[in-house]
C-alpha cells in the first residue's frame, strides 16, 4: 500500500508572484496487521493468572500504572493513599487468598509484564471487575482490550451462572470510552467514601453475558 502526498515546490520567481509546481509522491506505508485484525492481538501478549509470589510484580506495575491514570484526577495524597489501601503486598495477599480476587497478568512477546486485570464475586450472579491496568508505554497498544476480553471469557467459563459483570470507573476517567466501545453501560453513579476523607466518584458499568 502507498501513501500519496502532494508536495510543494517554489520553483522560480518572477517579478509579480512566485510560481508554484505541485508533483505527487508515492512513499511505501505499511500498516500493523494487528491494527486492522482483531484477532492477531492475542499474539501481541500472554495472559497467566497470578499467584501471591506475584504480588511484588503487582505492586510494582501498580505504581507504575495507577498514579499515572489518575495524576490529573486526583490529588497526589488521595492516590498515595488509595495505592496503600489496594496495592500493599499484604493487601494484595489477602485479596487473593482471603477475598475472592483473581488477577492476570499480560506480558509482551519478550515476556514483559506490561498489564493487569483482576476480578472477584459480588453476590450469586455478577462479578465485579475490580481492576484493570496497563503499563503508560504500552497504553494504546490493544494490551487493555486483550485483558478486558481474556476477563470476560474467563468469567463466562469458569462461572456460567455468571450474568452480569461490573464495575467502577471515575467519573472522569478517559477510560470511560473504553469500557463504552467494550460493551459496557452506566448503571448508576455514585461518591463513595475510602477513608481518610477520601471519596470515589465513580459510574458504575455493566456488561450483561
Amino acid at each position: 500500500m502507498y501513501m500519496i502526498i502532494y508536495r510543494y515546490a517554489a520553483c522560480r520567481r518572477t517579478e509579480r508572484l512566485p510560481v508554484i509546481r505541485g508533483y505527487l509522491v508515492f512513499v511505501p506505508f505499511i500498516i500493523n496487521p494487528y491494527f486492522w485484525d482483531d484477532k492477531k492481538t492475542k499474539d501481541m501478549y500472554s495472559i497467566r493468572r497470578a499467584t501471591t509470589e506475584d504480588c511484588g510484580l503487582i505492586h510494582t506495575m501498580a505504581w507504575e500504572a495507577f498514579p499515572h491514570t489518575y495524576r490529573d484526577i486526583l490529588s497526589s495524597a488521595q492516590i498515595e493513599y488509595m495505592m496503600h489501601m489496594m496495592y500493599d503486598a499484604e493487601v494484595l495477599r489477602r485479596q487473593m487468598t482471603q477475598e475472592g480476587h483473581e488477577y492476570f497478568i499480560a506480558s509482551d512477546t519478550g515476556g514483559m509484564p506490561v498489564g493487569y486485570v483482576s476480578v472477584r464475586p459480588d453476590g450469586e450472579d455478577i462479578v465485579h471487575l475490580e481492576k484493570i491496568y496497563v503499563l503508560p508505554h504500552w497504553q494504546n497498544a490493544h494490551c487493555g482490550r486483550t485483558l478486558f476480553r481474556y476477563a470476560v471469557s474467563y468469567v463466562r467459563e469458569a462461572r456460567p451462572e455468571v450474568r452480569a459483570i461490573e464495575l467502577n470507573v471515575n467519573r472522569c476517567n478517559p477510560a470511560l470510552g473504553f469500557y463504552r466501545r467494550m460493551g459496557m453501560r452506566i448503571k448508576c453513579e455514585g461518591d463513595f467514601a475510602i477513608g481518610n476523607g477520601f471519596y470515589m466518584n465513580d459510574y458504575i458499568m455493566c456488561l450483561e453475558l
